[in-house]
């Protein structure tokens, strides 16, 4: 019997956004699981207008929510609430809603775990256009153009299109071969993310700051952890104004919490991956950045 896997997925003024985000979940769209493979979670942290009920209805699978009132600005407590639902032996957090999923990721994740009995399964992050969403709004860049980008390509038939459309997030600015800053998918077993403790609620600023860069640096020093990138997949941010990518709270601010909180500077985990999957033709361009960006780092070392 297949492992069953849940997906969290948490949400704050996302009416536009979250549609997307579970067509590319929904079973009929990732590849090669079935519908009773895996459950949604989906955790409202506090929207002004609540999840929209034909949206949830019209989801082809199994589907769950909880809702957050009132909320805390961090999304921590809302990922954990999630993580509490979740009946699944193995467990993923999408801790931004609005990240279109590519249609490898679930059963990727579930491959990674016949790898190494303590994975950490994770897949680069990628925004959506030609520019990082913290800079696109200074080019004019908005959520009409990216609607239309979208349209452009048909990325409900072949989402591996969403890579054409993309660019590699800051977390993943080193490429897939350099240390990524934090994880926009993390998949673990049950037991390892009650190691952990879920997410640390004592993150506190509006859109969490680093907690989710504080959560994949705990996950990869647990021991026996084995870090597994699924190269050909990801995860694809909507343009939607958080807190992060608007600018509205910047790097600075973040950052001295995590200082205050953890009394060193956030450093990304250095541990070596294990790289699994198969690699589309769509994604060849962000893997020629991907080893141009490896090389010039071997060349300054």
């Amino acid at each position: 019997m297949a492992l069953l896997l849940s997906v969290v997925v948490v949400v704050h003024a996302m009416v536009r956004e979250l549609p997307r985000t579970l067509r590319t979940l929904a079973p009929d769209y990732q590849r090669d699981v079935d519908a009773g493979d895996y459950e949604i979670v989906v955790v409202d942290n506090g929207s002004a207008r609540e999840l929209d009920e034909a949206t949830v209805a019209a989801f082809p699978g199994r589907l769950r929510t909880a809702r957050i009132e009132p909320a805390p600005p961090s999304p921590a407590r809302a990922a954990n609430v999630g993580l509490e639902m979740a009946e699944g032996e193995l467990v993923g957090l999408i801790v931004d809603g609005a990240r279109m999923a590519s249609p490898g990721l679930l059963v990727g994740a579930r491959l990674a775990m016949r790898v190494a009995q303590c994975a950490i399964v994770a897949a680069p992050g990628y925004h959506l256009g030609s520019d990082r969403h913290m800079q696109a709004a200074d080019k004019g860049y908005d959520q009409s153009i990216e609607d239309r980008l979208l349209a452009d390509v048909d990325w409900e038939v072949d989402s591996y299109k969403l890579f054409e459309i993309s660019t590699l997030a800051a977390s993943s600015g080193r490429g897939w071969f350099g240390p990524m800053g934090e994880r926009s998918a993390l998949f673990m077993l049950r037991g390892m993310w009650r190691k952990l403790g879920g997410l640390d609620e004592a993150f506190e600023v509006p859109g969490g700051g680093l907690v989710n860069h504080d959560l994949y640096r705990r996950a990869c020093a647990l021991e026996g952890a084995r870090l597994i990138v699924l190269l050909g997949e990801g995860t694809f941010h909507q343009f939607h104004g958080g807190a992060a990518t608007s600018r509205r709270l910047g790097w600075k601010e973040m950052h001295a919490e995590y200082v205050a909180l953890r009394g060193e500077r956030y450093r990304p985990p250095t541990n070596q991956p294990l790289y699994l999957g198969a690699i589309p033709a769509s994604a060849f361009p962000h893997l020629e950045q991907s080893l141009q960006l490896a090389l010039e780092r071997q060349q300054r070392s």
